[in-house]
């Protein structure tokens, strides 16, 4: 059974057109969404099908799975899913289901021996997902019974980048082609060989596309962010676009004399003069919040829970040039971005609260601040109205948009 059948939503208001009429038109007339698509439980459900059942979800970073035998449980569009590497060390993927009666064989990350079993009748399958013991079962009379018809249920898998991700439907695009130009904007950085170096989870009352749009837009950055907006300066800020799922910000430069936080660590060797001096800012669609800067990475994975509840785990990288960093320099930079988040979630929940208080219209976007969330508005209405396509992005990185000016050093130079 192919897994763009196990789930069939049926149409609704969100499926046509002229549901999102305030996100097609132009920036210059676009409006934010709908209350609805932040407080609604209906939506919320079609959401989980009709976005994340049908896009390449993150579900961890790739180093994660390098010690052997590590396996990750996830929730994604609805479904537990589980993610590991086979004896030859190659990414696999699987609904976390027995294909006897359905038991969920795993209920958090773990390591897995060369077998996994059922808890309940101890079906057992390999790292490749076959079904290699079924005990009592043959010898109790069934007929026409061949194991390996009931392997576990595949789900495609890449890594990208320093990511994890995986994607139930079979009709999206590769991960390659999802992410555009993306991979060659960041190839300078080599994040893959970067190495995971602190984690935090926080438990936000707010809905999911707050936080990516917030992180998306520098509009609140002087009146949320006060300290924030001393290194990463609102005229500093440039568009960071090309083709590809996913909405881009750049600083140049990453920071003033003002504060040294982003300076506490030494930068990866070998960096481009524009990487060295800037800060990347890029929303993966749909889970995705990536920080690059020339010293570390922070990745805030967004898992929903509920409507108005998103788990945010949040995992700093740093670059393999760093073999040893002292506490209190890394210390500077994760409370920085700590507080900075602590902000963001304060701001983000009280959002949340007015969008569900009642008497909400959409107001219109900034052409300057909020082109990326018109441009992920676009994404969301894609998905939900089953229109398939990877957004166009700038000509060029060296050119004013909207009111910000050049940049001036835009990303590979002029001849981008």
């Amino acid at each position: 059974m192919s897994l763009d059948t196990l789930h069939v939503v049926p149409e609704s208001q969100w499926a046509i057109e002229d549901a999102w009429i305030g996100s097609r038109r132009p920036i210059h007339e676009a409006h934010a969404l709908p209350a609805d698509c932040y407080i609604d439980p209906d939506f919320f459900f079609e959401e989980q099908e009709r976005v994340f059942a049908t896009s390449w979800v993150c579900v961890g970073l790739r180093d994660e799975l390098e010690a052997a035998g590590s396996g990750i449980v996830r929730n994604v569009g609805g479904r537990s899913v589980i993610v590991w590497r086979n004896t030859e060390g190659n990414l696999r993927a699987f609904l976390n289901a027995c294909r006897h009666r359905g038991t969920r064989l795993l209920e958090v990350d773990c390591t897995i021996n060369s077998t996994i079993h059922c808890p309940y009748h101890r079906w057992a399958y390999n790292r490749d997902g076959d079904l290699v013991a079924t005990p009592h079962f043959t010898e109790a009379g069934i007929e026409g019974f061949d194991p390996i018809d009931y392997g576990l249920t595949p789900i495609r898998v890449a890594s990208w980048q320093c990511l994890l991700f995986v994607c139930l439907s079979s009709d999206t695009p590769p991960v390659a082609e999802w992410f555009g130009d993306l991979d060659d904007r960041l190839a300078g950085y080599e994040l893959s060989e970067w190495r995971s170096h602190h984690n935090q989870t926080f438990e936000i009352r707010a809905n999911w596309k707050l936080l990516s749009e917030n992180f998306q837009e520098y509009y609140h950055l002087p009146w949320v962010h006060p300290e924030l907006s001393k290194v990463s300066r609102v005229q500093d800020h440039y568009r960071y676009q090309g083709v590809g799922m996913y909405c881009g910000q750049t600083t140049t430069p990453v920071s003033t004399d003002e504060r040294g936080d982003w300076d506490a660590m030494p930068p990866a060797n070998g960096l481009s003069d524009s990487d060295r001096t800037s800060g990347r800012f890029i929303a993966l669609f749909p889970n995705v919040l990536l920080s690059v800067l020339p010293n570390h990475v922070l990745v805030m994975r967004l898992d929903p829970l509920e409507p108005d509840l998103t788990r945010e785990s949040c995992t700093w990288l740093l670059p393999p040039s760093s073999d040893y960093v002292a506490d209190d320099a890394f210390a500077t930079t994760r409370d920085f971005w700590i507080d900075v988040n602590s902000q963001d979630i304060e701001i983000v929940e009280r959002g949340q609260r007015g969008l569900k208080s009642g008497g909400y219209t959409p107001g219109r976007l900034s052409p300057r601040f909020e082109e990326p969330l018109h441009r992920f508005h676009n994404m969301l209405a894609d998905r939900f109205t089953g229109v398939h396509r990877v957004p166009d992005g700038d000509d060029s990185d060296n050119q004013s948009l909207y009111g910000t000016g050049v940049n001036p050093l835009p990303w590979r130079g002029v001849d981008n």
